[in-house]
């Protein structure tokens, strides 16, 4: 099953490097990764998708825990929350798929945000399930680059990740 673990902890260096190994010596995958500063410059946030059972979840947790700069965890996945995720994807857009791929942006509620003769480069943000379905919407040998954040998560109403 997947998680989504946000944590937070001091924002100095070497932190993000512990915490990846701690993921990395124990076997855990990581299948997305980000991490930014927060509201308070020595605290950074970081949002790890991870899959595994409730007892490996729970062991990476308490192996978070330990760790001298994280300050608290919380597995988002537990209760009701929002997650998104941001996708620039340049594609070829050569004389009748222009306006194709024009209409596909803005179904999936995407911007093209850099236009050239040859391509369009695309923004779109939502869940990991509606960025999956674009890129598939696609044909393959148009897509030219693509570059996605992660997820990142936030919870719903009063659950808060806060010192």
């Amino acid at each position: 099953m997947k998680h989504m673990i946000s944590i937070l902890l001091e924002n100095e260096p070497g932190a993000l490097s512990r915490v990846v190994g701690l993921f990395s010596a124990r076997g855990y995958n990581i299948e997305t990764l980000t991490v930014a500063p927060t509201e308070d410059a020595t605290l950074s946030r970081m949002t790890i998708v991870t899959r595994g059972s409730e007892d490996v979840i729970e062991q990476i947790t308490k192996h978070l825990n330990r760790l001298i700069e994280v300050v608290k965890v919380v597995d988002l996945s537990e209760g009701a929350h929002i997650e998104r995720e941001l996708m620039m994807i340049k594609v070829r857009a050569l004389g009748r798929e222009r306006d194709e791929l024009k209409r596909m942006a803005d179904i999936f509620r995407g911007r093209i945000i850099d236009v050239t003769d040859k391509s369009y480069t695309i923004e779109l943000t939502g869940d990991q399930e509606k960025v999956d379905a674009f890129i598939a919407a696609l044909d393959r040998s148009a897509i030219l680059e693509t570059v996605r954040t992660g997820i990142s998560g936030i919870g719903r109403g009063d659950r808060i990740l806060k010192l």
